[in-house]
């Protein structure tokens, strides 16, 4: 126990009582789970601070409940695509309460008093508040004061990064904590944002019968992919009645005047070229900021966005100091963040365990599904990377005729020096299921002939891989012989 004050003086004491324990992890979302898991019967005591919810955003405010969402408006979707290919009257009503519940049941409602059982049944002991890394190895909590003999483990995640647009603070906004599990359907929504995030979020609210308006300030939306993917997928918001703004940047944002007859909007956004946008609700979706607050008085070092500078390969931002998951800017995914936490795990076991993040998979669960791994086009350029390109279009595919889908995109990127695949990006349906054989490729660094020769299942939606591996294949092996 640590206390300030004298019993001779008239001061108020303050104490702070203090714990050991071998490892103390900040934060309890995917990976503070994981390291709980991953420590099991190793013999290392673990203690896992949490300010909020155990299982942090994804399972609360992120990918479950958005993912639930999106799935409702893609059961309406499906059944108006009925009318071509099965009914001659297919009707509906949107009933949102339903929908909400739903979703609301999806996100746990909000209890995470299982998930807080189940990390303890591993051992670890869950100190609930929020948690301040003081030194090297002491992490403040209330009144406590963990110390770490051995490692403290940085996992405490991101927030939604607002941008300082001026007028945005008088207005009433949404952050994907209330979109994903919303409370109502807005009549209109405008969406600040064209990136994963932003695009879900749009097409499951227009689908569900919002006008949706996404704002995108940078030249092209999902700006983290391949061109081709937002060119193939455009078409398919624009069906779906929803309005992309692409390079106009939000510039003001406004509540409506008194008395105007443009009144019952709830704001009015400013763009950059002088148009105006009016919606009833305002989703600002524009990226994501570490939680640094809780760990930068401690002096560790930051990347060039604020994230926490970590080692790729061992994850440690200092010695005994490991980073995982969003907070070190190595990738916003929940699977990332789960694989973080093993790798730290066995090291705090004693393994020589590296993270490979070559091949890190990432899919925006639109309706058709963007998916991708490996570096791009441009990306493979920039390192001096001599490509070669194969493209193609699932739709035009047996499966594509047979799912009745139209304008998708296939493209895949090779090193021509090694004769190996370096990077994918699809845009058709199932396509984060099929790219897992593109991730293990990458990673493995499997010759390109050795992938050309996999047979695919006629006529399954992966079978649109075979041709185009084949065809990078041949564009190497061109190039060897020109070489020879």
């Amino acid at each position: 126990m640590l206390c300030s004050g004298a019993f001779s003086r008239p001061v108020r004491e303050v104490c702070k009582l203090s714990q050991d324990f071998d490892v103390v992890c900040l934060g309890g979302g995917v990976a503070g789970e994981a390291i709980a898991a991953g420590l099991q019967d190793s013999g290392l005591t673990l203690a896992v601070v949490e300010r909020e919810l155990v299982g942090g955003e994804c399972p609360y405010w992120g990918c479950v409940p958005s993912k639930t969402l999106l799935r409702s408006g893609e059961t309406l979707e499906e059944a108006g695509r009925a009318r071509v290919l099965a009914a001659s009257r297919v009707d509906w009503a949107v009933d949102f309460p339903k929908v909400s519940t739903r979703v609301r049941w999806m996100a746990r409602d909000l209890d995470d008093s299982r998930p807080a059982a189940a990390m303890e049944a591993t051992g670890a002991r869950l100190f609930r508040g929020e948690g301040t890394l003081n030194g090297l190895h002491t992490v403040a909590v209330g009144s406590e004061e963990l110390i770490a003999r051995r490692a403290v483990v940085i996992a405490n995640g991101s927030t939604a990064a607002i941008p300082p647009i001026p007028g945005l603070e008088t207005v009433e906004f949404w952050t994907n904590r209330q979109a994903a599990i919303p409370g109502e359907l807005p009549v209109s929504l405008a969406i600040l944002g064209g990136g994963a995030i932003g695009v879900e979020l749009g097409q499951a609210f227009a689908r569900l019968g919002s006008r949706v308006t996404i704002i995108e300030a940078g030249p092209t939306f999902l700006g983290l992919e391949e061109p081709e993917a937002g060119v193939a997928l455009r078409p398919h918001l624009e069906a779906d009645g929803i309005m992309l703004i692409v390079g106009d940047p939000c510039v003001a944002v406004e509540r409506p005047m008194m008395g105007s007859s443009r009144e019952h909007s709830a704001v009015v956004l400013r763009l950059k070229s002088g148009a105006t946008v009016r919606s009833d609700r305002l989703l600002v979706a524009t990226g994501r900021r570490p939680n640094a607050e809780a760990w930068r008085a401690a002096g560790l070092a930051q990347t060039e966005r604020g994230w926490l500078k970590v080692d790729p390969a061992t994850l440690e931002a200092r010695p005994g100091v490991f980073g995982a998951g969003d907070v070190t800017g190595l990738g916003g995914f929940t699977h990332l963040a789960y694989y973080h936490a093993h790798v730290i795990a066995r090291r705090l076991r004693g393994e020589d365990a590296r993270a490979d993040h070559t091949a890190v998979p990432r899919v925006t669960f639109t309706d058709p599904e963007v998916a991708s791994v490996g570096l791009s086009e441009a990306a493979a350029r920039a390192k001096g990377i001599d490509v070669a390109v194969a493209s193609a279009d699932p739709a035009e595919s047996a499966r594509g005729y047979i799912h009745d889908f139209h304008r998708g995109a296939l493209k895949l990127v090779a090193d021509r020096e090694r004769g190996v695949l370096i990077g994918a990006t699809l845009v058709t349906p199932r396509a984060g299921e099929i790219v897992g054989e593109l991730v293990l490729a990458i990673k493995l660094g499997t010759p390109l002939t050795t992938l050309a020769d996999v047979i695919h299942p006629f006529p399954a939606f992966n079978r649109v891989l075979g041709e185009s591996l084949g065809e990078l294949a041949s564009k190497v092996a061109r190039q060897s012989v020109a070489h020879s």
